[in-house]
């Protein structure tokens, strides 16, 4: 099945939304829903469940359907070869060395053409995110469509050939969104900007009283009475882990303190077990540092990990957003995030947490945010309201309609 089926569990999205944003931003999402009664919306994406497009995904396509805009999500099928030629791209657009050769571009193509035939892209409106699918436009695209490409990788830095294999694909397309003003690359299409988002509403965000935490946490065997930094991100070199704990070394000589590293993998990142690996060998067997790999429903216990941390860390090397920064921004956790790629939208610096740009960096602002509960409150504070006004899901979902909404009026001027 390449379907994934999005339950209706709980009371509806929509009520929380409002009680999270307020009436009049709800408002606004439902005004531009209702222009675009009677037009279906197909999202499609490589994965199901691991990284952020798949959470993203798991409550925009049930919010979208409440709104009254039919929405689906289609899974597109790969094999080991696939994914590791789309790990290579994922990797280059970021700016990471590598190359594709001939026979990758081939394979790239027969896997989406095969998939074409397999995914149910009936809608009107169908919003296709980053790379691995991008090539269905080329197959399955029918008279009337409106096909939008999302891309949640930072291209500021993308590597030229593996760019312009692809950018003629997404030269097809009716329009390109992007995270950053700075990822955006020369197209022939129009281009617009939607920040990612999170659901305040799932289990990885909502409130937890100390007793759920207590129980979720126990497993883990953190020590109660040491102050906890974690970074909670798949095992990736781009996500520098092993960054994390050189960071962590160093601090470890000024101040007492645990590190959690917490996550997982993707079902499309073959390389998640290697660079798991090399973070194990790197902690060694250190007392102060835990690596939790925890599965890819562990929602409510990296919530409740994140909210009894000290200070949480995102020391990428590359990152189109990053939504463990709004995660624990939301639930007035003070961070210490890379300066790079969409980070910045989230941390304003000394505003709603603190930038960094090296290991030593990284060990200094860990160092002032643990010495320093004021200034952790206050960030923590001012966070929580940025995230609130910029990076929920109706947010997101009103820029996407907002964008539809635009393709549709600008065919219905030209058939006029």
């Amino acid at each position: 099945m390449t379907r994934v089926e999005v339950r209706a569990d709980g009371p509806p999205l929509i009520d929380g939304y409002r009680a999270a944003v307020g009436d009049m931003a709800l408002r606004s999402l439902e005004g531009l829903a209702r222009r675009l009664r009677g037009h279906r919306v197909v999202m499609v994406n490589s994965t199901a469940t691991g990284g952020g497009v798949a959470e993203i995904l798991h409550r925009l396509v049930r919010l979208m359907n409440e709104l009254g805009v039919p929405t689906t999500w289609e899974v597109m099928p790969g094999d080991a070869r696939f994914y590791a030629i789309t790990k290579t791209i994922h990797n280059t657009l970021h700016g990471w060395p590598g190359t594709l050769s001939a026979s990758d571009h081939e394979y790239f193509h027969e896997v989406n053409r095969r998939a074409a035939a397999a995914l149910a892209l009936d809608g009107d409106l169908v919003l296709i995110h980053d790379p691995q699918p991008a090539g269905l436009v080329l197959h399955r695209r029918e008279p009337g469509q409106h096909w939008v490409w999302r891309c949640h990788i930072d291209l500021s830095s993308a590597e030229p050939d593996v760019w312009s294999f692809l950018a003629p694909i997404v030269g097809r397309y009716d329009a390109a969104v992007f995270s950053h003003i700075s990822f955006v690359p020369s197209l022939d299409v129009p281009a617009y900007l939607v920040p990612p988002s999170i659901d305040p509403l799932s289990e990885k965000n909502r409130e937890l009283s100390d007793d759920e935490m207590e129980g979720l946490l126990a497993p883990l065997g953190l020590p109660a009475r040491r102050p906890w930094v974690t970074q909670v991100s798949r095992f990736d070199r781009i996500k520098d882990p092993v960054g994390v704990i050189e960071a962590f070394l160093v601090m470890r000589r000024r101040e007492d303190a645990h590190l959690v590293l917490a996550g997982g993998s993707a079902d499309d990142d073959p390389e998640g077990a290697e660079v798991l690996a090399e973070v194990r060998a790197k902690a060694g067997s250190r007392s102060d540092i835990t690596i939790a790999l925890l599965p890819p429903d562990a929602h409510l216990t990296i919530n409740a990990l994140q909210r009894r941390s000290s200070v949480v860390v995102q020391k990428s090397l590359r990152e189109g957003f990053a939504l463990t920064i709004s995660e624990a921004l939301w639930k007035r956790r003070a961070v210490a995030a890379s300066a790079v790629g969409g980070i910045p939208l989230q941390v304003l610096h000394d505003r709603t947490g603190l930038l960094v740009r090296s290991v030593p960096g990284c060990a200094a602002a860990m160092t002032r945010l643990l010495r320093s509960p004021d200034l952790r409150r206050r960030l923590g504070i001012e966070g929580r309201e940025h995230v609130r006004h910029n990076f929920l899901h109706p947010r997101e979902a009103r820029d996407y309609l907002a964008i539809f909404a635009r393709l549709v009026s600008a065919a219905e001027s030209r058939a006029a």
